[in-house]
This record gives structure tokens, sequence and C-alpha cells, in this order.
């Protein structure tokens, strides 16, 4: 299925740290002092939770309110468009937005620590996304295919358009994220098809178009 093939592509960038070591062990060192975490720190520890949760677009969401921080430095920015690039990449499904925050890293932080990481990513990011732009103009694919392809380049309107007026029945990550995202809702208020979804955490429930109930 093209979903396994979207999966199959999605980028993982692993950081690797080195360990020094000396010729005899030392001797522990007792201190009565820690540092506190920075808010930068503290804002990245919430993105973290919230992945690990299953919540990246809550987490890409948390990502775009901390580059609005007007005190963060040069070096800091790049690490959050870097990370929000990550997630947009992968579990985010915004291929288009995850090209443009490596762009904007190029183009106004190339010294920061993450330059060429993110250099290599966005070379493998705009080889995708060149592939599902092909595959889109081919017009060689079905509907389904079709709304995944759009999906993952984070056309989302351009998709859930598509979702509806096709009758389509996406995945649960789809619903999912279409759920966080706010295309999706429930509430007994709303109008239009149903669709089941289940979150990370197992709850159920039952979603629909948000603006098919206005």
């Amino acid at each position: 299925m093209l979903r396994s093939m979207l999966a199959g592509a999605s980028l993982v960038i692993l950081a690797a740290a080195c360990a020094s070591s000396t010729d005899a062990p030392a001797e522990p060192v007792e201190t009565s002092t820690t540092s506190e975490p920075t808010p930068f720190e503290l804002a990245m520890g919430t993105v973290n939770s919230l992945v690990e949760a299953g919540n990246e677009q809550i987490a890409i969401d948390r990502l775009t309110q901390l580059l609005g921080d007007p005190g963060m430095s040069d070096e800091q920015m790049a690490k959050a468009l870097y990370a929000r690039a990550k997630l947009r990449a992968a579990g985010g499904n915004d291929l288009t937005g995850a090209v443009a925050d490596l762009k904007e890293i190029a183009a106004q932080y190339p010294e920061s620590s993450i330059a060429d990481e993110a250099a290599a990513m966005q070379a493998e990011a705009e080889a995708e996304f060149a592939m599902l732009n092909d595959m889109l103009a081919s017009g060689d694919t079905t509907a389904m295919e079709r709304f995944e392809i759009l999906f993952r380049l984070g056309q989302h309107q351009e998709a859930a358009d598509l979702m509806l007026a096709g009758a389509l029945e996406p995945e649960n990550s789809y619903i999912l994220d279409m759920y966080q995202i706010g295309y999706l809702c429930d509430g007994d208020e709303l109008a239009g098809p149903v669709f089941e979804l289940v979150e990370p955490d197992g709850t159920s429930r039952a979603v629909q178009f948000c603006e098919l109930g206005k």
C-alpha cells in the first residue's frame, strides 16, 4: 500500500554522542548544587513528551509557539526549527513545511551546530518532495493514494476535500492527525460522515468534519 511506501520514505535523524576517556578512572565528585533547566530546555522537554505520547501535531504547534519567542538565541532557533522539520518530515505529515524549515536554517543559521545535519536532511526531503509531486502529476494514482500523497506533502485542506468528496475512509493515523490539526471534531451538533478514531492513549471517539456542523 502507498501508506507503507510513504512511511518508509519518512526521515529519521539520529544523533550520536561521543564520550571521552582518561587513563585512570576519576574519583566521584560530590556536589550539592544542580543546574536548573533553561526555559528552552523545558519547552523542548515538553515537545519530547508530546511526541512520546503520540501527539506529533500538538508537538509541532508547541515548537511553532516557541519559535515566536523573541528572546531565543540563533542556536536555539536553529535547533527548534530542526526539531520541527524532523517532526513534519516524519509523523507530522508536512513535507512542504519540513523543507521550508530546513531552508530557513541554511539561510539564517548557517553557523549553527546542526547546520550540516539540516543540509543532509534537506537534500533527502527535497528528493521525496519531487518524487511525490511527480506521482501526483502522472495521474496514475487511486483516490486514496492521491489523498495520502497530498496529506504527506502537507496539503491537508486539499486532502480533506478529496476525502469528503470521495467518501474515503483513511487509516487511523490519518484520522488522528486530522483530529489533532482541527479538521475533524467530536460533538453531537456535527453532521456528515462519521469516522472512528482511536487516540494514542486508547480513547475511542466518533469524529466528523468540523465545518459541516457550522
